[in-house]
């Protein structure tokens, strides 16, 4: 939400605008809501900013682990073929 007030006035048409006034209380801009909305919705506020730096950060730690887990898992499916492979050897023997 913006944290500019605004007051709400309807056009002639039927569309809501919104108002922002100078300190004098003279209309500085006005917009219809549809635009002033669009415009809040593209800028990030601070909370939002810090909010997505953190989850990138807590996100990274996890790909590291998992990239650890799956090693293991690989070296895990390898074993089995080794050990197979070595009882064969002594059965030969």
């Amino acid at each position: 939400m913006s944290p500019i007030k605004r007051t709400t006035l309807y056009s002639s048409a039927g569309k809501k605008l919104y108002a922002v006034r100078n300190a004098d209380g003279s209309f500085k801009d006005i917009q219809t809501y549809e635009r002033a909305h669009r415009a809040d919705m593209a800028h990030k506020s601070a909370a939002e900013t810090a909010g997505a730096a953190r989850k990138a950060a807590v996100k990274k730690a996890p790909a590291r682990k998992k990239a650890a887990k799956k090693a293991v898992k690989k070296a895990a499916k390898k074993a089995p073929a080794r050990k197979r492979a070595a009882k064969k050897a002594a059965r030969r023997k």
